[in-house]
Parts: structure tokens; sequence; C-alpha cells
């Protein structure tokens, strides 16, 4: 079984919640790591998503560190979103007299 890992960076503009989390995240920017497995026997490669992963720094001691929080990629689009509309609507109500 053959596992790729992917990493990208979210940039969240405003403190935000995610399931998986139990706490609100501060804004900022997040790395997202992908891991998925080939699926064998097929005549072209196809994989399939096995975990997707956020990684947070944590405040509860005193010693920086960073958590590895399991995460559904539809609530991290669903976050993604409500921070948009939310500087969206900001942008908005900064341009009205």
């Amino acid at each position: 079984m053959s596992i790729r890992t992917t990493r990208k960076i979210v940039e969240f503009s405003n403190p935000f919640s995610i399931e998986g989390a139990g706490r609100v995240l501060p804004a900022g920017n997040y790395e997202i790591v992908t891991d998925e497995e080939l699926i064998e026997g097929l005549s072209f490669p196809v994989y399939r998503r096995v975990a997707t992963m956020m990684l947070a720094y944590t405040k509860s001691s005193p010693v920086p560190s960073t958590e590895m929080l399991n995460i559904d990629p539809r609530d991290l689009a669903a976050a993604i979103e409500r921070d948009r509309r939310t500087v969206k609507a900001t942008a908005a109500s900064a341009k009205q007299p």
C-alpha cells in the first residue's frame, strides 16, 4: 500500500471554530496535511483520502507546542467559507458612509 501526503497552508482572517478542535482557534495561517492511499489493481493511479489533519499551536502549556487535529475536509471548507463571508461583510460595511 502506497501513501502520499500533501500539505497546504490556509489563512483565516478571523478567529474560527472547526469540528475536531474543541475550541475557537485564533486567526492566522494553518498547515493542512492530507494523507491518501493508492488503490491498487487499477490500470491508472487512483488515491483515496484516509486522513486530513490541521496543525494548530497550543497555548495550554508554558512551552509553545503544536497539536495535530483530525478534521473533516467538509468542515474545513465550511470554516474557510464562513471566514471569507465575514471578511467580505466587514469590507462592505466599512465602505458604507
